[in-house]
């Protein structure tokens, strides 16, 4: 289910991305021969006015096959080729632009159709993880936290300072109130990726639903808060101030999509514009076969006064495709280690 949900939302995010070139190439009046989500063998094909919309067995890209873009083509006066810089531009940003639009949209419906998650101060449990040590022992949602090995609990912050001074493998036993019964439960520890001891509860969050204006006003913040933390970090990862191990490939995307659904649908929610916004930016780098690299070589043009030759283009955004390749392969295997490793 995990891995389900982990396809569904890339595929979403993609295909939000990928519609972004679509539309702008058609709105400019470029040619679209093929939309497709996924690459390789393909799957599924529907073809309308002109148009073939594809879906092929590997999820973890798409494209928009436009005109003026392969050999024997390139001299198609409606084609990208042939078309101005500018209009260059707008067909290679409006994809990165519409996953920033994506999140945006994203933080302002959670705003408000679900809410602002909000703790209150009773030691109230508002999630139990599954097959975490809590789940085995038998603790439920809105079973409230008395007390821990005899001392008492007044908050849930007291209840996760308490849980701090012991050690994953010691046995705490819990006081709870469950439906105005007292019930005592024997739950050890485990530790979390952090090294800290946890039992897999999360803490009740009540939503409180915000105004239009407010989501919209929230929602911007939020996705500027989170593209200059983005930035941040892959200025880190440039300047040697971050492992390359630190990036997440598909198989980790995949466990942190599965985490957050875990948790609740509002953090998935949060997760997925994180990850949109994460795909904007990547595709933003000058990186040959990206949309920054498009954006790169039309600001050329601009100054050249005329286009780079197209078979060195091509060489260059293939080369630019066996690095992104390579650099898959790399972060999968580290996924996998990590998981080998726990």
């Amino acid at each position: 289910m995990t891995v389900v949900i982990a396809l569904t939302v890339l595929a979403f995010i993609i295909l939000v991305h990928e519609l972004g070139h679509f539309i702008a190439a058609r709105r400019i009046g470029i040619p679209v021969y093929e939309f497709s989500l996924g690459f390789g063998y393909k799957l599924f094909s529907l073809k309308r006015k002109g148009v073939e919309y594809s879906l092929r067995l590997i999820p973890l890209g798409g494209y928009v096959r436009m005109a003026g873009e392969e050999p024997g083509d390139l001299d198609d006066p409606n084609g990208y080729s042939q078309r101005t810089p500018l209009e260059k531009i707008r067909v290679a940003f409006a994809g990165p632009f519409m996953n920033f639009i994506l999140a945006l949209l994203i933080f302002v419906y959670t705003y408000a159709f679900i809410g602002i998650p909000q703790a209150p101060d009773e030691p109230v449990i508002g999630q139990v993880v599954s097959d975490k040590p809590a789940d085995r022992a038998g603790l439920k949602v809105n079973d409230q936290i008395l007390e821990v090995n005899g001392r008492k609990v007044n908050t849930w912050d007291e209840f996760t300072a308490l849980l701090s001074n012991y050690k994953a493998g010691d046995n705490l036993q819990l006081k709870v109130l469950r439906d105005n019964k007292v019930l005592y439960f024997n739950v050890v520890p485990e530790e979390d990726s952090s090294g800290n001891p946890v039992i897999g509860v999360v803490g009740e969050i009540k939503f409180v639903k915000q105004s239009i204006i407010k989501s919209i006003k929230y929602g911007i913040q939020q996705t500027y808060q989170l593209t200059v933390l983005l930035l941040s970090g892959l200025w880190l990862l440039i300047s040697g101030g971050a492992s390359a191990s630190d990036i997440a490939g598909p198989v980790g995307i995949t466990k942190l999509v599965g985490e957050a659904a875990q948790v609740g649908t509002v953090f998935l929610l949060g997760f997925t514009a994180f990850l949109s916004i994460n795909l904007g930016i990547i595709n933003l780098l000058p990186i040959p076969a990206l949309d920054g690299s498009r954006i790169v070589f039309a600001l050329v043009e601009i100054i050249r006064r005329r286009p780079l030759e197209p078979e060195k283009e091509g060489f260059i955004h293939w080369l630019g495709f066996l690095f992104l390749i390579f650099l898959i392969i790399i972060v999968t295997f580290n996924d996998i280690m990590k998981l080998i490793k726990g």
